[in-house]
């Protein structure tokens, strides 16, 4: 059993022993093509509009929506866009404790420094390649 091209359309293939294809046949017999009906997937209730997946009510409403939630998002309530300014600068420096001795800030801020940091990479990269 081999399949070749239906000799009409030469689109769909179809067994040796037939003679054209399933859609040839129908239109030879003047049927129409039978287009299924695709539901709204909302609803599940009404055919949906062609090229859409919800039906011509079902679209409305989600329309009304999102105009709705579009005029709620346009408004402001002036409340929301009063600002409590800062009183001092107290209140965005953090707190240091000053238990912490002084020479043990700079040893902190020497630990952190960038220019140690590449000199350490500096010297990690000739190691590696030494090694290689």
């Amino acid at each position: 059993m081999r399949l070749i091209k239906c000799p009409r359309c030469e689109l769909n293939y179809i067994t040796e022993e037939e003679g054209y294809c399933k859609i040839c046949k129908r239109e030879m017999k003047g049927e129409s093509q039978r287009d299924e009906i695709e539901l709204c997937t909302v609803c599940n209730e009404a055919p949906a509009l062609p090229g859409k997946d919800v039906c011509l009510f079902c679209l409305k409403e989600m329309n009304e929506n999102n105009r709705d939630e579009e005029d709620d998002e346009g408004r402001v309530d002036e409340a929301s866009l009063t600002i409590d300014p800062v009183s001092s600068m107290d209140e965005i420096i953090p707190e240091i404790d000053e238990e912490i001795p002084e020479r043990e800030y700079d040893e902190i801020e020497n630990d952190l420094s960038l220019d140690e940091m590449g000199d350490e990479e500096a010297e990690d990269e000739e190691d590696e390649e030494d090694n290689e």
